[in-house]
């Protein structure tokens, strides 16, 4: 990988003056992209639930709901 340097070249950008500055009314040049700014990761877990917490919140919401069902039943009678 080649480096990348986040600072503008003037000499390549339009509307800089000398020294990197931008003068008034111009828009100021894209950020650049740079691949070194992270750190290098070796490890990437994996996305998403596991199947248990899942099913726990699954059960628990299901528990909920049938309470709510019961009790609307209840003060229907």
């Amino acid at each position: 990988m080649n480096h990348v340097s986040p600072d503008p070249e003037p000499e390549r950008s339009t509307g800089l003056e000398p020294g990197g500055g931008v003068p008034p009314g111009e828009t100021p040049p894209a950020e650049s992209s740079m691949p070194e700014a992270g750190p290098y990761e070796t490890h990437n877990p994996t996305k998403g639930w596991a199947k248990g917490p899942m099913t726990a919140i699954l059960v628990l919401v299901a528990l909920i709901a049938a309470f709510f069902l019961a009790y609307a039943l209840v003060l229907i009678l």
